[in-house]
């Protein structure tokens, strides 16, 4: 038998930050900003080095259901931009309480504003 299943487009686990000294090392010393639903904290790394993300969702944002809709919605953007990235880096979203209820054009709305203002967004 044949696997006809249709393969993930999911963020491979070589492009996430995973371990807790991964997450610490970005947010000391890295830099942060703060946009709407999302809270970027970001490392750039030197070049030939892949982009990597790791995302952060509290209870405070809501139960398992709204908390695992922000990991997506957060992990999406980032796998289908990551390309826009003007150099590689490691960054960190942390999803705030206004996430809930977002939808995924909303969300990219936010990251963009944080990769202008960090000055990670390649020029079109």
């Amino acid at each position: 038998m044949a696997d006809d299943r249709p393969k993930a487009n999911g963020l491979p686990r070589t492009a996430r930050v995973r371990l807790g000294h991964e997450f610490r090392r970005v947010k000391e010393g890295g830099q942060r900003l703060v946009c709407g639903c999302l809270i970027a904290n970001w490392l750039v790394l030197p070049a030939g080095n892949g982009s990597r993300l790791g995302v952060v969702t509290s209870r405070r944002i809501g139960g398992a259901v709204v908390r695992n809709r922000a990991r997506r919605l957060m992990r999406e953007t980032f796998r289908l931009n990551q390309d826009r990235l003007k150099a590689p880096a490691d960054m960190v979203l942390v999803a705030r309480a206004s996430i809930a209820g977002k939808s995924r054009q909303e969300v990219e709305r936010d990251y963009f504003t944080i990769l202008r203002r960090a000055g990670l967004l390649k020029e079109s």
